[in-house]
C-alpha cells in the first residue's frame, strides 16, 4: 500500500514538472511572448559622499547616456537618430485618442516643429536627458541646475515655500524635498510649448512633473519621472533612466549657443559673411 502511494505521488510530480517545462514551448508555438524584465536594477542603498547636512552629495556635472532625447518610446534607427529602447514604464505613453493623433502629426513635422529647433528652452524633464551635460549645485535650501544647452537653468527651492500661482515658465516652478536619500522635485507652471523628445511627444499647460533623484553611489543616480496631464493622457505615467557623473579631469560646462547655430543655418547665405 505504501509503495502504491509513493508511486502515485511520484507520477503526479512528474506530470507537474512536465507541464512546467513544456508550457513555455506551447506558449511560443502560439506566438505569445513572455513579459520582458525591466532593463535596470532597483536602486540600492546609497553608499557615497555626503554634504555637511548629511544629504547625498550631488554637486558636480552629470549626463544621461541614452536615446530618450530622440524618442522616449522604443524606436528604430534612422538618419541622425540611434535606435533605442523605451524609457516609459509599460513601453507606451497612454495618450488620449485625439492627443495621439496630434503626436503623430508632430512626428511628421518634427524636423521643423520641434521647439528645440527654434532654440526654445527644453523644459522639464527633457532638459535632463538631452545629449548635453548639466551641473548640479547643492545647498541646504536650494538646488541649482545649469544646462549646457542654451544656458538653461533651474532653481529648486527646498525651504518649504509653496508654488507661485498663475505663472508660465519654460523650465517650470520647482519645489523640492528629501525623502531619505531621494531628492524629490515637484514642478508646475511649465506651459504647453515644450516637447518630451524629438519625436513629437507633447503635453498641455496642465502638466505636472515629479522627479525622483536617487543616488546609488558616487557616480550614478536613478532618475524616475512621473508625468501627469489630464488634458493629454488617460492616466499618470512614468519614465526611468540612469544619470552618470562625468569624472573627466578639468571638466566644465561649455556653451551651446543654439540661436547662433540656427542663424548660421537659416539666415546667412552660403559663402557670405
Amino acid at each position: 500500500m505504501t509503495k502504491l502511494v509513493i508511486a502515485a505521488v511520484g507520477a503526479a510530480a512528474a506530470v507537474v514538472l512536465t507541464m512546467a517545462l513544456t508550457a513555455p514551448v506551447a506558449q511560443a508555438q502560439r506566438g505569445a511572448t513572455a513579459p520582458r524584465a525591466a532593463s535596470y536594477a532597483a536602486p540600492s542603498a546609497y553608499n557615497g559622499p555626503r554634504t555637511p547636512d548629511r544629504k547625498p552629495d550631488l554637486n558636480g556635472i552629470w549626463q544621461v547616456l541614452g536615446t530618450a532625447h530622440w524618442n522616449v518610446e522604443a524606436h528604430s534607427a534612422m538618419e541622425g537618430v540611434p535606435a533605442g529602447l523605451s524609457v516609459v514604464e509599460g513601453g507606451a505613453i497612454p495618450y488620449q485618442p485625439s492627443a495621439l493623433a496630434r503626436r503623430n502629426e508632430n512626428f511628421k513635422n518634427r524636423l521643423v516643429a520641434d521647439p528645440l529647433r527654434r532654440c526654445f528652452m527644453p523644459g522639464v524633464p527633457r532638459a535632463t536627458y538631452l545629449p548635453f551635460p548639466f551641473e548640479i549645485t547643492q545647498t541646504p535650501k536650494h538646488i541649482g541646475m545649469a544646462y549646457e544647452f542654451a544656458h538653461a537653468t533651474r532653481t529648486v527651492f527646498l525651504d518649504g515655500t509653496p508654488h507661485m500661482d498663475d505663472l508660465d515658465f519654460w523650465m517650470g516652478d520647482g519645489r523640492g524635498r528629501w525623502e531619505g536619500d531621494t531628492l524629490v522635485i515637484d514642478t508646475v507652471s511649465l506651459g504647453d510649448q515644450t516637447w518630451f523628445d524629438q519625436a513629437g511627444n507633447f503635453h498641455s499647460d496642465a502638466l505636472k512633473v515629479v522627479e525622483r533623484f536617487t543616488p546609488t553611489d558616487a557616480t550614478h543616480i536613478n532618475y524616475e519621472v512621473t508625468i501627469e496631464d489630464p488634458k493629454v493622457f488617460t492616466r499618470p505615467w512614468k519614465m526611468q533612466m540612469t544619470i552618470y557623473r562625468r569624472v573627466e579631469k578639468n571638466l566644465e560646462l561649455l556653451d551651446y549657443e543654439c540661436a547662433e547655430h540656427v542663424y548660421e543655418k537659416l539666415f546667412k547665405q552660403k559663402g557670405k559673411p
